[in-house]
């Protein structure tokens, strides 16, 4: 009977091993890639090449600039696709003066077009339960609603979304 609960005891104690050096590793992976993307904002910054302020980028395209958090590492926007990709540091979630709150993974990928954000990926907002986003528009051109599409379209103020603001770090996207 010993032996056998000595047998239980190691696989429980390897396999809890296996899961804490799983769970390192992705934090690894997770930095490495971190690092990565800002080297790459930092040498395309070297070459010459200065890139706007994201809420700046956004106000060009019709969009409200607070529409990520003031925390992002860097974005990268491909004009020629429309496609934008921001890195942010950990996945997190900003409450705007709306009471809406949305979520953000650590990238969050979508195409941005006049007055429309679409494709969008890593990002939720809360209707009820936590729901994925798919787009975020403006109901007309100069509009004062935003509509975030995420299985329903809801209507929010666009001034809820003129600021950039800080936000919290959160454990689960």
């Amino acid at each position: 009977m010993e032996k056998a609960l000595s047998k239980v005891g190691n696989f429980w104690i390897s396999k809890k091993a296996k899961e804490e050096l799983s769970s390192i590793g992705d934090e690894l992976s997770f930095f490495s890639n971190a690092v990565e993307e800002k080297a790459k904002w930092v040498f395309e910054k070297l070459k010459g090449k200065p890139q706007k302020m994201l809420p700046e980028l956004l106000r060009e395209h019709g969009l409200p600039p607070g529409l990520f958090p003031r925390n992002i590492v860097c974005y990268e926007f491909d004009e020629s696709k429309s496609k934008l990709i921001v890195h942010l540091p950990s996945t997190c979630e900003v409450s705007f003066k709306d009471s809406s709150v949305l979520r953000y993974a650590t990238r969050v990928k979508a195409f941005l077009l006049r007055g429309k954000l679409s494709g969008v990926e890593g990002m939720k907002t809360k209707v009820l339960v936590w729901v994925k986003v798919s787009q975020i528009s403006l109901e007309s051109y100069k509009s004062d609603k935003v509509c975030f599409t995420a299985g329903v379209k809801k209507l929010r103020p666009r001034d809820a979304y003129e600021v950039p603001r800080d936000s919290v770090m959160i454990d689960d996207f």
